[in-house]
């Protein structure tokens, strides 16, 4: 047993405690506090110390030293000198001792640094760390007296200094806008945060891998087009100035996916940003990722058997205990195979009214409002049927269901359904009452996709802004010979919120929009003078 790691660490006399609850950070103390740490760092570098020093590496992480020292005994030590760093999120000084919690990406390590192992000169220097900064350490691996596992330094250097401090562990970041603004605060703060944005990184891998193992090729489209397509959507419109032209990001990866499978890239797929000029609540941000797939000879129903497949996949990658679980108080299955229902049945289900295209669109409007929901003059009944299917229907389907056969009038790029061309052959996967998932069969008659892209452009010219417009170079290839396909899309954002249990979409984006912040002069940037 050493006598160094003897101390009592409960009768020790308390020199401070950074942990306490501190000011926060709209208060006019923020300054006075800036002020003082920018007066520490006047002091160190007055002393040739360097407050953001380069040059120390760590060799060892956190969860590798509890991993492999978990059964050691308390009050022992390894013999075992690793180098770690991380920023103190917990720091406790007594009298000749300091705790110091440290967190790095793999998870946290306590710092135990008596005065003796470190020497007084390194040991005063101690007494200028906060909560918040960067610091490293190299010594043995040890056991404490209550059983922690620490590294105890005979080296301990401040490597980042926090001018700011952290939220206090008791309010911490309690307003989810504040959360979502200063994203870097609240994955130092909050696990939740932290573990959110790692399962994302985890289901985006799965699903590259699931793709890569079902024969399908990665690409990069453009992300700025001369035209915007591929769905139902106001872009945001940009100037290019050195080719004098208009441009718009890109609202969809489709029409330029199709092109490759023009091209002979048979089986196709692309993860990345689309940019659509919308509101935002809490499903929908105007920055989004989307992953598009094709496939040549493939169909609507082979796209239901992808969809399953990918979802399975990522759910895998976060844990298999997630294909069950609560949200909003209600249970959820992931298993597959889903449910699967046409919009008709689903609509007649949830209103007790049958609607069909057959019917006259006067008719299908009447019992539209006997629903409930509000139509507009000029409507075609396929417009009526996607009306109440949106409000009355989807909101309500809480299980993972395939809602197939959408009209054909509002499904512009996909093929008419082979049995009654009034449908497309189309679905969506609804899960918790979003959109999951959005797939068809692909439109690939250049005829009848050039009559449907006309019947937009009209659409457009009644006043319907996000209605498609025409693509001239994406019809001239689709008449050198596309295969028949299937195509889905699906909102990666919705996917990991599913997956996370997140009720908000800002929450599973590391940087959500927002209108600027208007700063008061207590958060304006710090001057060292």
């Amino acid at each position: 047993m050493s006598a160094e790691l003897s101390h009592d660490e409960d009768n020790a006399p308390a020199d401070g405690d950074e942990n306490a609850p501190g000011v926060p950070e709209t208060s006019a103390g923020l300054a006075a506090l800036i002020d003082e740490r920018l007066g520490e760092v006047d002091e160190m570098r007055a002393s040739g110390r360097e407050p953001w020093p380069v040059g120390f590496r760590p060799d060892t992480l956190s969860v590798s030293i509890h991993e492999r020292f978990a059964d050691l005994e308390p009050e022992s030590g390894t013999g075992e000198v690793v180098s770690v760093a991380g920023r103190i999120v917990n720091l406790r000084r007594m009298g000749n001792l300091v705790f110091a919690v440290i967190r790095d990406r793999g998870g946290d390590i306590q710092l135990f640094i008596p005065k003796q192992a470190v020497g007084p000169e390194a040991f005063a220097e101690l007494k200028g760390w906060h909560t918040g900064d960067i610091v490293g350490a190299t010594g043995e691996v040890v056991c404490t007296k209550r059983g922690e596992i620490s590294v105890k330094p005979s080296e301990a250097h401040l490597v980042s200094k926090a001018l700011r401090p952290l939220p206090d562990k008791w309010h911490g970041l309690k307003d989810s806008e504040q959360r979502a603004r200063r994203r870097y605060v609240d994955l130092i703060v909050n696990a939740d945060a932290r573990k959110r944005a790692l399962d994302r990184s985890k289901v985006v891998a799965a699903i590259r891998g699931y793709m890569a193992d079902n024969d399908f090729v990665e690409v990069e489209t453009a992300m700025l087009q001369t035209i915007p397509g591929g769905a139902a959507a106001l872009p945001f419109e940009t100037h290019h100035n050195a080719l004098d032209i208009a441009m718009y990001m890109r609202i969809a990866i489709e029409l330029q996916l199709k092109r490759l499978l023009v091209g002979g890239i048979e089986r196709v797929y692309e993860i990345g940003r689309v940019f659509r000029n919308e509101g935002v609540d809490r499903g929908h941000n105007p920055e989004f990722t989307m992953l598009e797939a094709y496939a040549a000879y493939d169909d609507v129903y082979a796209m239901m058997a992808l969809a399953e497949g990918i979802v399975t996949a990522a759910v895998e990658a976060i844990g298999t205990d997630a294909r069950q679980f609560e949200l909003g108080g209600r249970t959820i299955d992931l298993s597959a195979p889903f449910a699967r229902t046409t919009m008709v049945d689903a609509i007649e289900s949830a209103t007790s009214v049958r609607f069909e295209l057959g019917m006259d669109t006067e008719e299908l409007r009447s019992r539209a409002e006997s629903v409930g929901v509000h139509t507009e003059f000029g409507w075609d009944g396929g417009k009526v049927l996607e009306a109440v299917y949106d409000e009355r229907v989807q909101p309500e389907i809480w299980e993972p269901t395939f809602v197939t056969d959408h009209p054909s009038s509002v499904s512009p790029l996909a093929r008419r359904h082979r049995d009654d061309p009034a449908y497309a052959e189309r679905f969506e996967l609804v899960v918790a009452g979003r959109e999951l998932v959005n797939a068809y069969t692909e439109q690939n008659d250049p005829i009848a996709q050039r009559k449907a892209i006309e019947a937009e452009i009209a659409k457009r010219g009644q006043g319907d802004d996000e209605a498609e417009r025409l693509d001239d170079d994406f019809l001239q290839a689709l008449e050198y010979g596309m295969p028949p396909a299937g195509g889905l899309g699906i909102g990666i954002d919705r996917l990991v919120m599913l997956l996370t249990g997140s009720e908000q979409i800002r929450d599973v984006i590391l940087f959500p929009t927002y209108r600027p912040e208007q700063r008061s002069p207590e958060q304006a940037a710090p001057e060292n003078g």
